[in-house]
Parts: C-alpha cells; structure tokens; sequence
C-alpha cells in the first residue's frame, strides 16, 4: 500500500505542515458536515438501487407476431401459448390437466411443422417413457431413489434438410411441461414452454444453413425430481445425438431470464458474442452450487449423467411466489418473455450454424473440464465478460502478490509503529464484522415476539433496509469507530515520541487524519483476505473482490498517497471515494440487491421440516446476510465518518429509520403478507394406518395444517375457530420425506372423502435366514396412488432391491441415506404399476426387537414407512381452504403430499 503513514516520519527533519492544520479553527472547518455525509450515502444507495433497476430491471419492449416477423420472436404469440397453459390450472405428473397441456404443446408443434421452411425437416414425436430409476446421489438426491412411469413427452427436432450429419449433432432445448399441485405454473415453466414454442416456430424458418440440428424437448416429470430430463436422457433413440443442452428454468415469475450455469468457456463466449441483452451471474451458480439453495434442475441431469456441455438459465425475480398459487399471469412482467426469446434464438441461430461451435462440442468430452471453466458476469445488462478461469486465477495471484509486495515494505519502512496500526486496522475489521451481525441479529431473535408473523417483510422486502439495514451500518459504524480510537491511542503515543515540537490542536488533528487513513485502508485489507480465499477454493465469483480492492486502492494510491515520508497526511478527498467506488457498485452493486431479494423471498419456505426451525432463524440468515453485505460495502464510506462533527445526527437518523419500520412492521400497518405474496400454508387430509398394528382397528383420519414459514399458525386460525382445530409441538406427522414438527390437527367431519380401499397395504411375503444372513421381501401395494415415496430403515437394512413383474427396476448396492433413511419416491402416469416387490437385506447389527419385549408397540422402531398421494380434494380441505385467509397459499414441492395423503409402515419386529 502507499506510503505517507505519520508513523514512519523521521524525527530528525521537520515535518511541512500543510495549512490545513495551521489552526484549530481551520481544523473545524474542514471537518465533514452531516449534509455531506448524509448526501453521500444517499448518491450511494442510489446508484446501487439504480444499478439493480438497469441491471435486473430494464427488460425489452414486448413485440407482436407483426413486428417480430416471420423469422423474429413474438413475446405476444408466446403469452398466448401461456395462457392456455395456466388457464388449465395446476398441471402434476398423471393429471387430466397435463394431459390436455401435453396435446396442446403437440397441437402447437404440428402446425410449426407443416408452416417450416421448404429447406427445413421437422419431426414431431410424442414419447412415452417406459419404467426406470434415477439414482443421483448428490445434493438434493443424497440418500433418495426416483422412480418414474408413464411419462410423456412432446420432441421437435429441427434441421436442415440436405445435411444429414446435422440429425447426429444436436443442439437440445429443453424445459418442463408439468407443474407441482399447488400452482397454475405461469413462471414455472409455463413461460419457458411458451418461449421454446416460439423459438421452435423462428428456428423452423432459419434452419436450412444450419450445421447441427436443434431438438426441443418440452419434458414432464421435472417437478418430481428430475424424472423427465432422465427418462429422456436413458431411453430415448435420438439422445446419443445431443451435443449441448440448454435448460429454461424458473426459480421466481418473470424478470430477465438469468444465466446461473454454464459449463464451458467457449460456449458462454458464444451466448456473450450474440445475446441482445445478456443477463449472467458466475455468483449465482457459486451459491447453487454452494447448496444453500435447495434446489436442482433439468441441467443437472444432462450434466452429470449425460456429460453434456451447457448452459442453464432462471427466472428469479419475485422468489416468493415460487410453488405457490402466485406464479400466475398477473405477475408476469411486460418484457419478459422477450428479453429470454431474443437472447435464446439470437444464440440458437449462431450456435447451431457455427462448424467451430460443433467441434467444441463434440471434444469437450475428450478435454478436462477443469481447464474449460470460466469467469462470467454481465455489466448492466449490456455486455457480458467472459475469459477463463486459468487467467482469473493467475490474474488473481498476481493481485495477490504485487498486494503483499506493497503492504510488506510498507510495513517494513513504517517499523514498529506501522505493524501495531496495521495490526489494529485488522482489528477494525472485526470489529466491524462482530457489531455490524450482532445488532441486527438481536432484532432478527425480538421480531417473532413483538410482531404478528416472525417474518414481517416478505411482502415488503424494502423493509430490511430499515429492520436489518440501519442496524448493520450503526453497528459496522461502531466497531470500525473503536478501532479508530485505538489508532488515535496508538499513534498519540507515536508523535508524542516522534514530532514533540508540533502544536497539540494540529498534532491531534493530524492523528485523526493518520487513522482514518489507517481506516479507509483497512478496506484493502478486507477485500485483500476474500480475494485470497475465492481464489484458494476456485471461487468463480472472486472477480468482486478483485474489483473492490483494486479501484479504491487505485483510486487512493492516485489521489491520496505521497513520495514524500516527510510530508503529514492530509484529509481524505471525496473524490477519491466516488472514483474509487464507482467499478465496484457498476459491477456488484445490483448483484448484491438481487441476493438480498433472492435470500428474503427463499424465507417464506426455510424450514423443511414445519416446525423444526426456530422462529427466529429466518430472520437471523436475513440479518447475516445483510451485515455481510454492509460491512463489505460500507468500508470505505464509513471511513469518512470518524473525523465528522455530526456522527450523533447521522446516528439517531439511522435509528429513527429502524424505529420507523419496527413500528411499521410490529403494529401490522405494513402486512408481512398479502394475497399476492402469501404465506405457504398446506392442507392435508391424512389417513394414517400405522397404528393398525399396534392394536387400533380404524385408521387415524384427520385434517394437517402446516407451514413452512417459520412461526405458529395462530392468525391463521381465527376464521377456522368452528373447525376445531388443536395446535403444538405434539401434533407432529412423519410424511416419509420429511417431518412436522409443530402443526395443527382437527378430526371433525374428517371422516369422509376416502375409502378404505385407497389404504395402500405393506404385506411380507417371506422372512428367512440364509447363511446367517437374513432377507424379508414385501408386497407394496398402493392402490390407486401413482405419486408414493417409501422410506427404508438403513440402520437395520444394509441393503434393498425394487422389482416390478420380474424386472429389478433397483438393483444391489449404492443407496446412501439421511438421517438413517434411505428414501424411494415414484411418481408417474396414470397407467404407471401400483404394485411393486420390496427384498430387504438385513444389517448384522440390526435391531432383534420381538413384539413380546416391547413395552409397547409404538416403541418399536418403522422398519419401512410408506405415504401415498391422491390428488383429491375431500369436502374437508376444501371447506378448510375456503376458510384460509387469502395471505395464505398451499406450497408444493417434490416432496409434499398432495390434499389427501395414506400413511402406513410395518416396525422392526415383523
């Protein structure tokens, strides 16, 4: 770092005392006013918020089948495919409504066939997947089998028709028709189905100069764990021919469509050298590769079981709504649809006519993909930086070096005096850290207990600025200000030994001027220790700390640093911080708010198990995230703080704003959730048939409700009150894949809207020891129910196989678990089995419980748990729905029952 610390003066030359430190009147005159800290704080949260607007939220003007032309993309012609679609309402696997969506999808895909270029050979293929198992064992697949059925799919390939090597070189498209239960699917993937339709009708007209063929395949299944993707990718006759894929996902309702994956260096130049308007981030693929998110899509399928090149792209704006009865067509924004048809078909028509672009692709497989990873990110919406990650890296260390190179003589001229101020710099940042989560953390654990709804923001997220925000920035103030007292303690004694003839009012004032020095660049330090780590741990999106360390330091070392060791330091120029920030929020600024927005609309469905987490959690990764976020950011503006008249003013001004949303948010003025951002409730009509064993003769029928919000159900319930509804801690049920723990229940009227023919039946067929190993095999039969999963006992079971009429669908070995849990879910069509055979292969140290030393039955362990799903709805659910407030929203995933859901299992001790 640049020299001119007052540390490393010499005592025996007199100082050239600057006369900005002639006086103590002058000294007050040139401290900073609270306008002009207040003004620069406001131009700051300004240009980042207009930064994200750009970034984020500019999308393109929607054209109409007449202006987009014959051979250009029409967001009009694909919002009517969208409409069909979500006027059909929820769509899952082995629905009448996904069956009609399936036709429609063909329907749509006949009439581009017969309207293609004369040049051009379309085919058309609905395929119907035989039965198969996708054994994923990573992130979300950890300790899981997926099982599917009687899946269909609508294909199109489209190529040129006097090229026939293009049929083995295919470029794929591919999204998902299906939706989960919950939701009409507008978002997802309502619109990426709407979009590759479109696509498919432009491509159709353009492909007589390709050289590869471009297959779409619009996929059932995914919403279920991937099984459309799968089943395409293991069974289909043109799945060898595939040479890259493109996944349209959405993770949000609308927005830019976003590139959050992308495998190869050349491809991801290919999309920056032809996107209209690129939208890509290498930190979102960091943190969903991270498994914060808990999520998986199609990509990871042609991924990791296909090899394939790629890139994959999301939706992600408004996360909240995701899965619930909100992604509907109201909240599609204008531009949507276009900025992703114009992005899509500008790198369909390049890639897909590109020799180069093929070649990539067919020796990717040969090269080690470590070496063809890249850096991405794109500058406002407008270009797009890709280069690879060997140069990052080396760019990266030679940062590094050239950085500790600096501080090391540095340090070295500045002696003793210069180490102990850098040793408290680090020390300020610490502190910085420590303060900056612990104030908005303590009112992440009070929000829950003062407030209707433990998280009050969710439909409001501008209300963490206040509630966390202010917080954070009082509190990094603070910690950074105690390091800046500790320099002033610190470097009082140095000139008090050092420059004993200067006047005590300008010795003082230039002490202030040499730690706030110290202060701004304890900045470098920080961003110096991330860019460290990211390139150590292979962080793609390390560049932001790159960014964030070189322009201030630049920018200071310009302005601000001296040749001369004789020289006293002089006050830190605005200019310096405005030049010095401007790279860093043009190229993170908007990043970081739509984390910040990804991070609060993911709350609303953070705990996984309903009752498992404590009320408090949610806010307190909210609280984290935001002080991260402040003390990363803020380090250099709050540098100009410490020296100012007015931290009292800007002080109480940060706390009357906290005080102001804390009012808002505790008094419920401000709603925590509205009818278009609702809180995720679900209704389940349960029958449960595990206790049959233990002596009752009727199944335990009654009605769930529950959340995966964090928080109680209390509000919720005010207009069920006649519904006889009984709520706590003890009212928990085991769904096989995951686990209630605070929830309510009612039994009224629960009794009708199923049979008891529905009651899906776990029968052992055999029980036998062979060689001293013992094998169990059961019958599963689950009736009318094609949706089902089927937990397994791994502490008792070493090992398990699947057979369907004589073909072992699940062969020996490679079942990892969860918790002592190995889980199996299946879902299909309507013509998918229902009955299937279990052979467990016992453990030698499983559990030798007999019924007779069992106190009582229940404390015998689940051997096997089973839940089936019916995608009903019985009078019950459907006057308990009714009731709901219109805040609230059943939420469906793969693993959530449908309205009314079988349980049953057979213990240890059969």
């Amino acid at each position: 770092m640049p020299r001119g610390q007052g540390s490393s003066v010499s005592t025996r030359e007199k100082p050239k005392v600057d006369q900005a430190v002639d006086s103590n009147e002058e000294n007050h005159k040139h401290r900073r006013g609270a306008y002009l800290l207040l003004g620069l704080l406001i131009v700051f949260l300004h240009g980042s918020w207009s930064v994200y607007q750009i970034q984020f939220g500019n999308l393109p003007l929607p054209l109409d089948a007449k202006q987009a032309g014959k051979r250009g993309f029409s967001e009009a012609s694909a919002l009517e495919h969208v409409k069909y679609l979500t006027s059909l309402g929820p769509h899952p696997v082995g629905s009448d409504s996904l069956d009609l969506a399936i036709q429609y999808v063909y329907a749509v895909a006949e009439k581009i066939k017969k309207t293609a270029h004369w040049e051009v050979d379309v085919q058309l293929e609905l395929f119907h997947t035989d039965i198969g198992a996708n054994r994923l064992s990573k992130g979300l697949f950890k300790g899981k089998t997926l099982l599917y059925s009687d899946l269909k799919h609508v294909l199109l390939r489209v190529v040129p028709k006097y090229m026939p090597e293009a049929e083995e070189n295919l470029i794929l498209v591919s999204s998902h028709i299906d939706t989960v239960s919950t939701t009409e699917g507008a978002g997802d993937c309502s619109s990426c189905v709407g979009v590759m339709l479109e696509l498919a009708r432009g491509v159709a007209q353009w492909a007589h100069g390709f050289k590869s063929g471009v297959l779409f395949l619009f996929n059932t299944g995914e919403e279920e764990g991937l099984d459309g993707a799968h089943s395409f990718i293991t069974q289909h006759h043109w799945r060898n021919s595939v040479r890259f894929a493109i996944d349209l996902e959405a993770m949000g309702i609308s927005g830019k469509s976003t590139l959050f994956q992308g495998t190869d260096h050349w491809a991801l130049e290919s999309f920056a050298a032809v996107a209209k308007y690129p939208s890509a981030q290498i930190a979102s693929q960091d943190v969903f590769h991270s498994g914060a998110i808990k999520s998986a899509t199609d990509f990871q399928i042609y991924q990791e079981v296909a090899g394939l090149p790629g890139l994959d792209f999301a939706y992600t704006d408004t996360t909240s709504v995701y899965h619930t009865k909100n992604d509907k067509m109201k909240l599609l924004k204008p531009g949507s649809l276009q900025h992703n048809g114009d992005n899509m078909l500008a790198f369909l028509l390049h890639s897909a006519a590109s020799q180069n672009f093929l070649k990539n692709a067919q020796e990717q497989k040969k090269e080690n993909t470590e070496k063809n990873k890249a850096v991405f990110f794109d500058i406002l919406g407008k270009y797009m930086v890709v280069y690879p990650q060997r140069l990052a890296t080396m760019f990266h260390n030679s940062i590094i070096l050239q950085s500790l190179l600096i501080w090391g003589t540095s340090l070295l001229m500045g002696g003793r005096p210069g180490l102990v101020s850098f040793g408290i710099s680090c020390l300020s940042i610490i502190l910085m850290l420590i303060f900056s989560i612990c104030l908005p953390v303590v009112v992440a654990f009070i929000l829950p207990h003062i407030c209707p709804f433990p998280v009050p923001y969710v439909a409001n997220p501008w209300l963490i600025i206040g509630l966390f925000g202010s917080p954070a920035l009082l509190g990094a103030f603070i910690g950074q200000h105690i390091g800046f007292i500790l320099l002033k303690r610190h470097l009082r004694h140095v000139y008090s030994r050092t420059k004993p003839n200067l006047p005590h009012n300008t010795r003082e004032y230039v002490i202030d001027l040499e730690a706030e020095r110290w202060i701004f660049k304890s900045g470098f330090i920080q961003w110096l220790i991330v860019l460290i780590l990211g390139t150590y741990f292979k962080v793609g999106s390390s560049y932001i700390a790159l960014v964030w360390l070189v322009s201030p330091a630049f920018a200071y070392g310009f302005l601000e640093a001296t040749l001369s060791p004789v020289r006293l330091p002089k006050q830190l120029k605005v200019v310096t911080l405005v030049l010095g920030l401007v790279a860093p929020v043009v190229s993170s600024a908007g990043l970081a708010v739509r984390m910040a927005d990804v991070v609060v609309g993911s709350v609303v469905r953070v705990d996984r198990n309903p009752g498992g987490l404590p009320d408090w959690l949610g806010n307190v990764i909210v609280a984290v995230a935001i002080s991260v976020v402040v003390c990363f950011m803020f380090v250099y503006l709050l540098s100009y703080v410490h020296i100012s008249g007015d931290k009292r003013t800007l002080g109480l001004l940060l706390c009357i704003f906290f005080g102001c949303s804390l009012a808002l948010v505790s008094s419920g003025i401000v709603p925590a959730f509205t009818e278009d951002v609702a809180r995720p409730v679900n209704v389940v009509h349960v029958v449960d048939t595990t206790g049959i064993d233990d002596g009752n003769r009727e199944p335990l029928s009654y009605i769930s409700l529950f959340s995966n919000t964090p928080g109680k159900l209390t509000k919720e319930l005010v207009d069920l009150g006649d519904d006889e509804f009984f709520c706590g801690r003890n009212m928990t049920t085991d769904f096989v894949t995951f686990t209630t723990k605070y929830g309510c229940w009612s039994y009224k009227e629960s009794s009708s809207g199923w049979s008891k023919s529905e009651v899906p039946v776990l029968l052992v067929e055999s029980d036998s020891v062979t060689d001293g190993a013992r094998q169990t095999v059961i019958s599963v039969d689950t009736k009318s129910s094609t949706r089902w999963s089927l937990g397994i006992n791994k502490q008792e079971i070493d090992d398990f196989t699947v057979q369907v009429d004589s073909e072992k669908l699940v062969p020996l070995g490679g079942k990892s678990e969860v918790d002592g849990w190995h889980t199996i879910q299946f879902a299909g069509g309507k013509k998918s089995p229902t009955k299937f055979q279990l052979t467990l292969y016992w453990s030698n140290s499983a559990t030798q419980t007999s019924r007779s030393e069992a106190k009582e039955a229940a404390d015998v362990p689940l051997l096997v748990k089973l839940r089936t799903d019916v995608n009903r709805v019985t009078p019950k659910v459907a006057e308990v729905l009714e009731k709901l407030p219109r805040w609230c929203a059943p939420f469906g995933k793969s693993t959530s029952p449908y309205t009314l859901a079988f349980l049953t299992g057979l213990r240890v001790n059969i």
